[in-house]
């Protein structure tokens, strides 16, 4: 299905194109904007069929790039003729920037080299928080972070209203500047964003400084986020991702579920470092990201520079496969153990672990050099949460040994949640499903609850503080979750970790 929607906003008439790389010889048609007009493309082709088709995508990313799809697109609609006009429906759009593709047949052929566009507004300025806190500082070096991002309208220009003397405010949201010691802990800056036409907002940031001569960063925030089809299936979910990340602390994210984008749009928003991948998988951090390491089927890992050289992590992010689902298979269909674990390995979620344990190998091995965290969605429970003691829990089963959680175990990584919460019953950390408490997500048989969402870590400069889930608010559940201001179908996972070394 190709259709997407999006929060509606009000926006302007006017598309503007901002550039079009020229058509080589081997494509069959023509895409422009037809000047100063709603979202009317004009096309030609030499190919006309009734299934070519116009779409538009996040400029930051999930659209056929390479020929191939990487998630729905946006908007869309049929352009079958050898010439014509295609208008595309702008009322759910939010302003910004986007890229028109004309493909081929019901399929992801270009016929012309995709156009970037971007949909202007005249809504006021505003922020999707009053204050946030930003990466760390320290006493007499050079600090620079972005806010610009965090404004809704890329032409409003920031100025410093009050704040440390140290922190200056560039025009286009940028702080710098070198802590002098004079402030204590925390430095503070409220910056106003002003757009053309005279709207303005505030915000005021926090930047934790520590001392000269110190760890840049003693703790450390990780989280992974299942960001369910990017967030799309929520009203305003690119805001109410934004203000969830700054609000919930955490320093690096393993995200799934990006549609190809969320990852760079997340971070241009919140002016972080990112990773994306053409797919579902993605990370943010504050930090610098000094090294990428690819994907292993399922995977993918990043190394992060908390303080240059001198303090570094691993981080992995998963999403393995979702069916057949184990928890299905014991609850729903009474499946004894043994064909329990081989529809495990069925669903890809056996190889794809061992797949990912073997690309990590290395790392966990030399991981009290160079701490290694595996976040993700494994879509699979834990051995440790299918206890005895849990067996009228889950449908009558106990001592299950999912691969998904025994082989991680096995090969050296801890489970952060279950060693700062090791009683199951007590502390349960079910992840699945805040939306889904009925199969169906308000009706339907009652949907096995589990634990499948994970922050793993190896390495002696790592010690858990604290693990728990976070969910915001008290969401609605599916069919109606669209104006949740939880933006996502699990609950999340946040690790605080002390950092030595």
């Amino acid at each position: 299905m190709r259709i997407r929607n999006l929060v509606p906003a009000v926006v302007a008439a006017i598309i503007l194109i901002l550039g079009a790389a020229p058509a080589s010889a081997e494509r069959q048609g023509t895409l422009e904007v037809v000047e100063g007009s709603p979202v009317i493309f004009s096309y030609t082709t030499t190919a006309p069929h009734p299934t070519n088709w116009i779409g538009l995508y996040h400029a930051s990313g999930g659209g056929p790039a390479d020929e191939e799809y990487v998630s729905p697109s946006l908007v869309w609609r049929y352009a079958p003729g050898t010439e014509g006009t295609v208008t595309l429906p702008a009322d759910s759009l939010e302003p910004g920037h986007y890229v028109a593709y004309f493909l081929a047949r019901d399929g992801y052929t270009w016929l012309t080299e995709p156009i970037d566009v971007h949909l202007p507004t005249d809504a006021p300025v505003t922020f999707p928080v009053d204050a946030a806190a930003l990466r760390n500082a320290r006493v007499g070096d050079a600090y620079e972070a972005d806010l610009g991002g965090l404004a809704s309208r890329p032409d409003a220009e920031f100025a410093k209203v009050d704040g440390d003397a140290w922190i200056d405010v560039a025009a286009d949201g940028t702080l710098s500047g070198t802590p002098d010691g004079s402030g204590g802990a925390t430095a503070q800056v409220t910056v106003e964003a002003t757009a053309p036409g005279g709207s303005s907002a505030r915000l005021t940031a926090t930047v934790p400084v520590r001392p000269r001569g110190s760890a840049l960063v003693p703790e450390l925030d990780v989280l992974t986020f299942n960001t369910w089809h990017g967030g799309s299936r929520v009203n305003g979910y690119h805001d109410k991702q934004v203000r969830f990340l700054l609000e919930s602390g955490a320093d690096v994210v393993g995200l799934q579920e990006t549609e190809g984008g969320a990852a760079t749009r997340l971070a241009d928003a919140l002016g972080w470092y990112h990773w994306q991948s053409g797919g579902s998988l993605g990370v943010l951090s504050r930090y610098p990201i000094v090294e990428e390491y690819g994907t292993a089927r399922a995977s993918a890992g990043v190394r992060v520079a908390l303080d240059g050289a001198e303090s570094q992590v691993n981080l992995w992010t998963a999403h393995l496969g979702h069916t057949p689902y184990g928890p299905y298979d014991a609850c729903f269909d009474g499946m004894d153990v043994d064909t329990i674990l081989q529809r495990e390995a069925e669903s890809g979620r056996t190889g794809q672990i061992t797949d990912t344990l073997a690309a990590m190998a290395d790392q966990i091995d030399g991981a009290d050099d160079v701490p290694v965290l595996l976040v993700g969605d494994f879509n699979s429970p834990s051995h440790l949460d299918w206890t005895e003691e849990l067996r009228e829990k889950n449908c009558g089963y106990a001592d299950v040994p999912w691969p998904t959680s025994v082989l991680p175990t096995e090969a050296g990584l801890v489970d952060s949640f279950r060693a700062a919460n090791p009683d199951p019953v007590a502390v349960p950390g079910t992840t699945w499903s805040p939306l889904y408490p009925r199969h169906n997500g308000s009706t339907g048989r009652a949907e096995p609850q589990d634990r499948i969402d994970f922050v793993y870590h190896a390495g002696e400069d790592l010690s858990v503080r604290d693990s728990r889930t976070l969910v915001v608010g008290d969401p609605a559940t599916v069919p109606n979750h669209a104006d949740n201001e939880w933006t996502t179908d699990h609950a999340t996972v946040l690790t605080t970790y002390g950092v030595t070394g």
